[in-house]
């Protein structure tokens, strides 16, 4: 197992979270952004910079993720084809994405877009709350732990 991060809108306090997992359990983490991230000194944790463009940070984890690798994306059109490969997606508010709830969640995602079309304004997410992290967190443990007992 490796954990893909979308980076270029992941939040500093999930990144952080994501490092001391990593380091924790040895598993291998890269951040691909278009942008440089700062990354601490690690043996298990990279970034890797893409050009800048539609969906280039998206296209390059799904050409590298394998079955059984996280992807950590609030990107639903990249969650659907990571789960298409047999891989885990995680949101930064911790929100497990799986076969059984990604076509509603894409749907809804288009809906919102033809509404921003029309003028309607929507506004953004809210802001990460305490409970987004910890639900984070308790959803990549569990992950985690499934890994490692299937080692």
């Amino acid at each position: 197992m490796k954990i893909w991060v979308d980076a270029d809108a992941c939040p500093v306090v999930i990144k952080e979270i994501l490092f001391k997992a990593a380091e924790r359990t040895g598993i291998e983490t890269t951040l691909v952004a278009n942008h440089h991230i700062r990354i601490p000194p690690s043996r298990v944790i990279s970034f890797m910079q893409v050009n800048s463009g539609f969906d280039v940070a998206d296209d390059e984890i799904v050409k590298r993720i394998n079955t059984s690798d996280l992807v950590i994306t609030s990107d639903i059109p990249l969650a659907d084809e990571v789960i298409s490969k047999s891989a885990i997606a995680l949101s930064p508010r911790g929100e497990l994405f799986t076969k059984d709830n990604i076509k509603s969640r894409l749907n809804i995602r288009d809906f919102m877009d033809t509404m921003r079309a029309s003028g309607v304004q929507t506004g953004g997410p809210p802001p990460l709350s305490q409970s987004d992290r910890q639900t984070f967190a308790n959803h990549l443990d569990k992950i985690l732990m499934r890994h490692q007992k299937s080692q």
